[in-house]
């Protein structure tokens, strides 16, 4: 099976981050939830994160990596940033901000580096999956790894 190589999986690479590709069907152009990408793969949901960009008060944007079935809550997501509110952003800002387009949006590689922070249950799996920059494509690699690449911390950031 022949894939194409993500930024993603380059920059994995280049920073010698052992990971697992993953790819899965889609309709050009039509972004799947994170359940779907879940099941085609065969996952359990809690290890497959979505990646969610915000923008805080101070106009400061931040990335946070939480479950596909959870969601992202803003007060802690702010708590866990320093920041007084958080709001997501608008999907047609994504592509400009991030260089990734929405159901592709990854945590790794994004045009500028933004303060990201991962669900604490991440710390809790020995692997997890994340979009490797393009619908269609995951990456799986430990929590760890992904926390060190990427600059970022654990916290307690989803709806209970």
């Amino acid at each position: 099976m022949s894939e194409e190589k993500t930024n993603v999986m380059r920059l994995l690479e280049q920073k010698k981050v052992p990971y697992t590709p993953h790819q899965y069907p889609h309709q050009e152009g039509m972004a799947v939830d994170g359940a779907t990408v879940a099941a085609v793969l065969g996952r359990d949901p809690a290890s497959v994160f979505k990646t969610l960009v915000t923008r805080g008060a101070t106009k400061a944007n931040y990335v946070f990596v939480v479950p596909v079935l959870a969601e992202l809550d803003l007060k802690k997501a702010a708590r866990a940033v320093g920041e007084k509110s958080i709001e997501m952003i608008h999907v047609k800002e994504l592509t400009p901000l991030t260089g990734y387009v929405r159901g592709g949006c990854s945590p790794i590689g994004m045009k500028k580096r933004f303060k990201t922070v991962l669900d604490q249950s991440a710390a809790d799996q020995a692997a997890i999956l994340v979009s490797a920059g393009k619908i269609g494509c995951q990456v799986e690699l430990a929590p760890g790894d992904l926390a060190g690449l990427v600059g970022a911390g654990f916290a307690d950031i989803i709806k209970e």
